[in-house]
């Protein structure tokens, strides 16, 4: 065979293996299970968010994280990101849970004014609550684009209910995470936005 025939032969093997994986996708339970496991690293990322011991720039921090969690989301599910969209899916759904936690949960940001122990009440108030709703964000949209959803469709009055189900829900799960958590955050705390997932770690999305 000449040098030019082993270069086509290779070429054309190359196209074949890439056709290939073109033409074997992710199976909606591989997918799913992708994305179950990106929402438990955003969680923990969330509450070691929490325990960054400045005011105010934890929750800055937060909705960082959070938009890049939809970001990476909607990657395994191969949607378009729209970051604008993005933000006024999170503010919205959020905005769902008011006064019920918005209030402590900015409290807890501004009690680490105190010293020692404002930080240490403010955290822990900030970590659970961070964990419950980066939790019930990622359910959502998982659901959402699990049934074929964009953000161009996304409906946030349509899914509220569930949201604040899931946020219930994600309270549990932060408890039981908590410790890990902790852990985390004693390696990143200083770092603001830093989460366990090196993914997590990206500058948000800008699209």
């Amino acid at each position: 065979m000449t040098e030019q025939a082993q270069s086509d032969a290779a070429a054309d093997g190359g196209t074949a293996s890439s056709d290939a994986a073109e033409s074997d996708p992710l199976t909606p339970e591989a997918r799913h299970a992708a994305a179950e496991r990106m929402v438990h690293q955003y969680t923990l990322g969330a509450m070691a968010v929490g325990m960054v011991p400045v005011p105010l720039v934890d929750l800055a921090a937060l909705l960082a994280l959070q938009l890049k969690m939809l970001h990476s989301l909607a990657g395994v599910y191969d949607i378009a990101f729209k970051a604008d969209l993005g933000r006024s899916a999170v503010a919205s759904l959020l905005g769902s849970l008011l006064p019920s936690t918005a209030a402590p949960t900015l409290a807890a940001s501004l009690g680490k004014l105190i010293p020692v122990s404002g930080q240490l009440l403010g955290g822990g108030t900030l970590v659970i609550l961070n964990g419950a709703a980066t939790f019930a964000l990622g359910k959502v949209f998982i659901q959402h684009f699990a049934a074929g959803g964009t953000f161009l469709s996304f409906d946030p009055e349509a899914v509220r209910d569930y949201f604040e189900q899931q946020f219930e829900a994600g309270k549990s799960v932060a408890a039981e995470l908590r410790p890990k958590a902790r852990r985390n955050g004693a390696k990143t705390r200083g770092a603001p936005g830093v989460a366990p997932d090196a993914s997590a770690t990206e500058h948000p999305p800008s699209e």
